[in-house]
């Protein structure tokens, strides 16, 4: 990927951040970055944050249950493919009764 294309962004919810001393709600991920999947832009997460990996997925590895990936609006998951300049938002679930 070409060095002038916009980065993938990830926008993290407060209570993943608060896990991890130093991580950002708002994160780019530049070309020099893999991010060609969902799956890809979890794993350099990871490799800033250690453990981030395990609070977004489970063994299997899937997203967890109790969260929730979006791309362009759209639920995602690990193989979801990424365009330059996509936007993925990591949510926690709500439940309730």
């Amino acid at each position: 990927m070409p060095s002038d294309m916009p980065p993938v962004v990830v926008k993290l919810p407060p209570a993943l951040v608060r896990l991890f001393p130093g991580a950002e709600r708002r994160v780019e991920l530049r070309a020099s970055a893999p991010s060609r999947t969902v799956g890809d832009v979890i794993d350099t997460l990871d490799s800033r944050w250690p453990g981030m990996r395990d609070r977004i997925c489970d063994s299997t590895p899937r997203i967890r249950r109790h969260m929730n990936v979006f791309v362009a609006g759209e639920r995602a998951t690990l193989e979801t493919p990424l365009e330059p300049g996509a936007e993925v938002v990591v949510l926690t679930a709500i439940s309730g009764g």
